[in-house]
């Protein structure tokens, strides 16, 4: 639902629904700059900004944080378009410049590959664990389970039937 007000906001801004600052007014550093996009721009803005992850609040893209680093990281992405550059470009940016966290689909490679196997690797020793610890368990009860004499099972079965 956040997600979504933020967008119809950011749609509002670039859109001209809601009247741009004027000169005279000093804007919050904690928004971005409104831009006159089309609508092909804005959805590259909103598509750059969905794929860069918030390196303050780390679970919220820059398009979803009012952080003050994801509102530069946002005003960096609109400059970079208004300067031509493609996405491709401005996400190899923003990667080099901070480095492959800044993703939310990191690559897979050598630096990023517990990122990707960590998750199936640490399933895999829970399984491997909770096997073992069965096992265990079944062992133990294996060496302290004792058989009944003949006498005892005769007085657990008068026991059941109700007589003592």
């Amino acid at each position: 639902m956040k997600r979504m007000l933020t967008l119809v906001a950011m749609l509002a801004v670039f859109a001209g629904f809601v009247p741009a600052t004027s000169q005279a007014q000093v804007q919050s550093p904690r928004q971005a700059t409104p831009t006159q996009f089309d609508s092909v721009e804005h959805k590259r803005v909103v598509g750059i900004s969905e794929q860069l992850r918030c390196l303050v609040c780390q679970n919220q893209s820059i398009a979803d944080s009012n952080a003050e680093l994801a509102v530069d990281l946002r005003n960096q992405v609109i400059a970079q378009i208004q300067q031509g550059r493609t996405d491709k470009q401005i996400i190899d940016y923003m990667v080099d410049r901070y480095g492959d966290f800044v993703l939310y689909n990191p690559p897979f490679k050598t630096s990023t590959i517990i990122l990707w196997v960590g998750p199936a690797a640490l399933f895999i020793c829970a399984l491997l664990a909770f096997y073992i610890n069965l096992r265990r368990r079944k062992t133990i009860v294996q060496k302290t389970e004792t058989t009944l004499t003949p006498e005892e099972k005769r007085k657990a079965e008068e026991l059941l039937r109700g007589r003592q």
